[in-house]
């Protein structure tokens, strides 16, 4: 119980492992978590925290499950430390024309991104709120301010996501907890794009947003004083057309 605990929900090779690494080496132990098969994959991500001088660890839990989200909850507070920081950062960006959307992927995606985030939130509110102090951010996406064709899943999702984010900052800002949703209007820096967007992956030319960049302004909205909190942020490349 040395060290205050930065959860990250949904980590991997972009965002959210750079937010975990970001964390970690400003004296947090970040909790990163994938659902449970996948949970090797977070090793990589903890050896590198590791061999930079930060502490991860790895835990496997469906976001989307209730019983799952309370009980990893109660594990960190228990076995590892205060959750002082909490990010949610689970997507479920898929592309179907709405002919074609069924339902099963429909209530998938709104499982993803806005029914995972509320569990979390939930829980986050509720260990964070007793002790006076606390920051929640949401990771947000262009499909939460503005649908596109294909998109109808995932801006239903992400459209949820922002209204509880706003929500719960109107709630829990006057008992001293940050809320905060972050936009990222962007391709982000990831294999995935630059195999699939080969047209638009120009890191050179830095068009493609840089996951440890984004990570910074993670930290920076952390550490912002209470008398100007962010609620919400908008990240793009210098060259992203909106």
């Amino acid at each position: 119980m040395s060290k205050q605990v930065c959860l990250v929900i949904g980590a991997g090779d972009a965002t959210g492992g750079h937010v975990a690494e970001r964390f970690a080496l400003g004296g947090y132990t970040s909790v990163v978590t994938r659902r449970a098969r996948n949970i090797d994959q977070l090793q990589a991500l903890c050896d590198r925290i590791a061999a930079k001088g930060g502490e991860a660890i790895p835990m496997g839990v469906d976001a989307r499950d209730e019983d799952e989200t309370v009980a990893m909850f109660e594990e960190i507070e228990r076995d590892v430390g205060p959750i002082e920081v909490c990010i949610y950062n689970i997507g479920g960006n898929v592309r179907f024309p709405i002919r074609e959307t069924t339902s099963r992927v429909y209530r998938k995606v709104w499982e993803m991104c806005a029914f995972g985030g509320f569990l979390a939130g939930r829980q986050a509110a509720q260990v964070m709120v007793p002790r006076g102090r606390g920051t929640i951010i949401f990771t947000g996406a262009t499909a939460g301010m503005r649908g596109g064709p294909g998109y109808a899943a995932f801006a239903g999702g992400k459209f949820a996501l922002r209204a509880l984010a706003e929500s719960m900052a109107r709630e829990l800002g006057p008992e001293n907890i940050h809320v905060a949703h972050v936009v990222i209007d962007a391709a982000i820096d990831t294999e995935w794009i630059k195999t699939q967007f080969p047209d638009r992956y120009k890191p050179e030319e830095d068009a493609v947003v840089d996951p440890a960049h984004i990570a910074e302004t993670y930290w920076q909205v952390h550490n912002q004083h209470r008398s100007a909190w962010t609620f919400e942020t908008q990240l793009r490349p210098w060259k992203e057309a909106w």
